[in-house]
């Protein structure tokens, strides 16, 4: 472990409390099981780090804690949803996707089934290093057919998310991030339209697609881009698939740039997804994907991830001055 992140994990682990951290999702799963009867919830022996605690202690008798067999539980789910339920399914994001895609494929996408798999620990955000980090799993998801892929951008939308998953027909992947920190005040929930961006930030001179934690990211480089007079828009894509293609594209004709963010490889993910529609718009322009580089990354804490693999919000404000001076 570098001096650097020693110090980073050592403040970080002074200003933490005893207190529990807000469990918007495992909150909104609850509130959503107790309108329907027909959510089950399944852990993959990760529980407490999937918010499903209360889950297990309201509801115990539609509540299954499977152990540590991600592509059993997703069997199990398939079966579940063949009898009339719609299974929710826990672990974190590297274990629920890469270790059991066959299942996923075959047992809840072929089929069509309504399988809501719920990871938790997404991209680089993890202490838990390499084993734990999931930089691949969008794109192993949004090439699975009948997939919905959600990546809500904060616990405010946590409720919207849920109800998301549920209006599909179908199979699922919410790729979730716990809040870090304790909060005094409620969380108020917002709402989400399906397959439906939201515009967090208006602009003219450039805009930031982003998704998950990197739109917090995304806010933060268009503040110290209004700074030097570069006016950038900030998109919420909270979607992934369906993507909000009519977005993508007034953005574009609107700003005539763009660049994306995300907390993933740049291979596959939302920067990909955002190329393929312009590419088959036959739309040409500067257009850069904060991202991954296409390598393994370590643990350590979130702050610190982000800025030493470019994820954060100066790197994002970096790549918006490199379009900026492509567009003139």
């Amino acid at each position: 472990m570098s001096e650097t992140l020693s110090k980073l994990e050592a403040a970080d682990f002074i200003n933490r409390t005893f207190k529990p951290l807000p469990r918007s999702y495992g909150d909104a799963l609850i509130d959503a099981a107790l309108k329907n009867a027909r959510i089950v919830c399944l852990s993959a022996d990760l529980t407490p780090p999937t918010e499903t605690d209360r889950f297990r202690d309201e509801l115990p008798d539609r509540f299954h804690n499977v152990g540590i067999a991600e592509a059993n539980m997703i069997g199990i789910a398939g079966g579940m949803a063949r009898s009339g339920e719609i299974p929710f399914v826990h672990s974190f994001c590297a274990f629920v996707t890469k270790r059991c895609l066959d299942q996923i494929t075959m047992q809840a996408a072929y089929p069509n089934l309504p399988v809501k798999i719920v990871g938790f620990l997404p991209g680089v955000a993890t202490i838990l290093g390499v084993s734990h980090q999931a930089i691949e799993d969008v794109a192993l998801m949004r090439s699975v057919p009948n997939m919905m892929v959600l990546e809500p951008s904060g616990p405010q939308y946590h409720a919207a998310a849920v109800q998301l998953a549920l209006e599909h027909d179908g199979p699922v992947y919410l790729r979730m991030k716990r809040p870090e920190k304790i909060t005094e005040d409620p969380i108020t929930q917002l709402p989400l339209a399906y397959g439906k961006g939201v515009v967090q930030r208006a602009g003219n001179d450039v805009t930031i697609i982003a998704a998950g934690l990197e739109v917090v990211e995304a806010l933060g480089a268009a503040e110290l881009l209004s700074h030097e007079g570069i006016d950038a828009a900030v998109v919420d894509m909270h979607t992934i698939k369906p993507i909000d293609r009519d977005l993508i594209l007034e953005r574009a004709s609107a700003t005539g740039a763009i660049v994306t963010a995300e907390n993933h490889n740049v291979i596959g993910g939302l920067g990909s997804a955002v190329a393929e529609v312009l590419a088959d718009a036959g739309i040409g322009l500067p257009f850069k994907r904060v991202g991954v580089q296409d390598h393994f990354c370590e643990g350590g804490s979130t702050d610190y991830l982000l800025k030493k693999f470019g994820l954060d919000s100066s790197a994002i404000a970096i790549a918006c001055r490199e379009l900026m001076k492509r567009k003139t």
